[in-house]
């Protein structure tokens, strides 16, 4: 199995800041294509969370629009950039959404099961698990204690160093969460999104991981306090490979096209002594 994480796609409206400076929605379109791409095809594409700016629907069609080329099927997530309602109406054909309430579901015919969880915050930057959604992900995992399974949600559920990104991760819910991770040990990995930047880490023993943005990442600064500065580093994405017999490898990859330096043909069998 190969899932590809896309994370913080922020597409926003032609001609806004984001879309000149940031260049939100031209990344993500080469995101679309360096994915469509890729051999073997992945069998899907997961969406971590803030897919649009400003929460506008306008933002929402023209996300729709980028999107429409990617070959593997799509599933989407919300973060702090998102509104529940707009995202369903826009994607009405995508049924996992719900129909009002948390944006939360699960991904069953794989070979690894997929538990999406919803962490945003009506109005806020930072994430929380409640005890409603941390129920729903206790009843979730306990329906199949035996199968691989991986955790996204938008917001990270450890601290990553940069202080203003770590004041607005997962400020609620976090205790809980790492207990219930800890009783299911046929979960593989956690993957989030929200820093703009690739981190591992640990919740409840379970490897904790956050997917960097298609669109710009934040710098790695350790000492800032009153904010944080964004960089043009290249746009990526993770790449979840599964085996059955060998697990979880995780790629971090770039997006776009990169220049061929030199191409190593290995042999393929002992030479004669």
């Amino acid at each position: 199995m190969k899932l590809v994480q896309i994370s913080d796609l922020h597409v926003t409206l032609e001609g806004s800041p984001a879309d000149t400076l940031l260049q939100t929605s031209t990344r993500l379109a080469e995101a679309v294509a360096t994915i469509n791409a890729m051999r073997p095809l992945p069998d899907a594409v997961i969406a971590s969370g803030d897919l649009v700016d400003h929460c506008k629907p306008e933002e929402y069609a023209r996300l729709r629009a980028i999107l429409a080329p990617l070959e593997p099927r799509l599933f989407l997530m919300v973060g702090n950039h998102d509104h529940r309602d707009h995202l369903r109406a826009a994607f009405p054909e995508h049924g996992y959404l719900g129909h009002g309430g948390f944006v939360q579901y699960t991904i069953e015919d794989m070979p690894v099961r997929i538990v999406a969880l919803d962490s945003q915050v009506t109005g806020e930057i930072q994430g929380a698990l409640c005890a409603e959604r941390l129920d729903w992900l206790e009843a979730r995992l306990d329906e199949a204690p035996e199968r691989p399974t991986l955790v996204f949600l938008h917001h990270p559920p450890f601290p990553g160093g940069i202080a203003r990104m770590d004041d607005n991760n997962l400020v609620e819910g976090r205790e809980r969460f790492a207990e219930i991770l800890s009783r299911h040990p046929n979960v593989l990995r956690v993957s989030a999104g929200h820093v703009h930047r690739p981190m591992t880490g640990m919740i409840g023993g379970v490897p904790a991981q956050t997917c960097p943005s298609t669109a710009h990442q934040i710098e790695l600064d350790f000492e800032r306090q009153d904010g944080v500065a964004l960089l043009a580093e290249p746009p990526a994405c993770l790449l979840h490979a599964w085996q059955p017999g060998e697990g979880l490898v995780t790629h971090h990859v770039y997006l776009g096209q990169y220049r061929l330096l030199y191409d190593v043909k290995l042999n393929q069998g002992r030479k004669e002594q």
